[in-house]
């Protein structure tokens, strides 16, 4: 049976992954967590885990906590902690759940050590495509997608190109462009002077999908389409020029390939992460996650809409990063993940979001190293640090 890693597992990502767990009795091998060390440590006692990672400071304290319940498992802490938790063999897939550029150095822990990584960490492959790319096919390593988005395609490749994407370019597979849908976020019938007036409440809600505040404002601004176009590029082996992006306010279907015979391969499925995760666990094979299969005789109109780029300019702003290269779209990352946290703390509107992340992109100072590839994580890492102090600065302007 396959053995799991789960990084990031309290958070929503962790939550599906674990309730296939539970429904399916897989055995877990290490979990990690940050913020909710209580939720974290009731994990522990239910699933009995080898290991578990939190931060440096509470080591001693959650060890403690572990050993007041009789539960013998090895704590570790800190970013070296997550490295060490990812690329351990004791497990055979490690889920890499962590949310934003925290979760870069262990997803490239994993691949380094040649693991299966079901990868929900789409920042990592933005921030450090090429390098996580090549690192797993230098080491062995397998990438299976968990965004519902990249796993609908992933489904609809044929199998040599799962295998190897190289062979997405070879004439007999016949692949013309591929498709990504977007819900549109809360804000898709609205206009652009509502969306700039919304509260905190408003964008942090969904109305399909239950995800994180982070995750949910990008989708509301359509970063996150934004991020998952750059994914797609470097985990498809495609440029974005092959890569069309409609609105599909169902959700129903979560993306498409479409062949130069006329062909379009869609997968389709209740919007429920549980389908993409039970995907990969299971993969070459199938497993039932405890989902409700979709009905066909119950669906409404399946519809598809033009992006308006006027009111969703992080679609563009992706596009000129993605072809700007790999120091842009580091750039786009980490200012997109500042701007969004000066958002929830109510410091400026939900549009100032991508004018911010355009401001940065256009700093004429840090383009100097915007087209730059970087061969480890250390020149990636400082350059994002130096664009989230920028954009610090730019979120004061903003507000003086």
């Amino acid at each position: 049976m396959t053995a799991l890693t789960v990084l990031g597992a309290t958070g929503s990502i962790g939550d599906s992954t674990l309730d296939i767990v539970r429904h399916v009795g897989l055995p877990v091998y290490a979990l990690s967590g940050f913020g909710r060390l209580d939720k974290l440590f009731k994990l522990c006692v239910e699933f009995r885990p080898s290991r578990v990672g939190v931060p440096s400071d509470k080591v001693d304290e959650f060890a403690g906590r572990l050993k007041s319940a009789n539960l013998a498992i090895d704590v570790v802490g800190g970013q070296n902690g997550l490295m060490d938790l990812a690329g351990d063999k004791g497990a055979d897939k490690v889920v890499a759940g962590i949310v934003g550029s925290a979760g870069l150095r262990s997803t490239l822990s994993a691949v380094w050590a040649g693991q299966t990584v079901l990868l929900a960490n789409k920042e990592s492959l933005v921030m450090a495509g090429e390098l996580i790319m090549s690192t797993a096919r230098r080491h062995g390593a397998t990438l299976l997608p968990i965004d519902s988005e990249h796993n609908a395609i992933f489904q609809c490749l044929p199998r040599a190109v799962q295998d190897d994407n190289t062979a997405i370019h070879r004439s007999e597979f016949g692949i013309k462009k591929l498709w990504l849908t977007a819900s549109g976020g809360g804000f898709l019938h609205k206009s652009y002077d509502e969306m700039k007036n919304a509260t905190v409440a408003q964008a942090v809600s969904h109305p399909n999908w239950n995800m994180g505040s982070k995750i949910t404002v990008d989708s509301n601004t359509m970063m996150n389409k934004g991020l998952e176009l750059i994914e797609a590029c470097h985990l498809f082996n495609l440029s974005d020029a092959q890569i069309d992006i409609a609105i599909h306010p169902q959700s129903i279907i979560h993306s498409m390939v479409e062949y130069v015979d006329g062909s379009i391969l869609a997968q389709l499925s209740s919007p429920d992460m549980r389908v993409p995760i039970a995907h990969a666990l299971g993969y070459p094979n199938r497993m039932d996650g405890g989902v409700k299969s979709l009905s066909l005789f119950e669906m409404s109109a399946l519809e598809f809409i033009r992006p308006d780029k006027n009111k969703f300019k992080s679609l563009d702003l992706a596009r000129h990063a993605i072809r700007t290269g790999t120091g842009a779209c580091v750039a786009l990352n980490a200012s997109n993940e500042v701007a969004v946290s000066a958002f929830l703390d109510g410091r400026i509107r939900l549009t100032d979001v991508a004018d911010t992340v355009e401001r940065v992109l256009d700093d004429d100072e840090l383009g100097a190293d915007f087209g730059k590839s970087f061969d480890e994580p250390e020149g990636i890492l400082a350059l994002d640090r130096r664009v989230r102090d920028r954009t610090d600065v730019y979120l004061r302007d903003l507000n003086d």
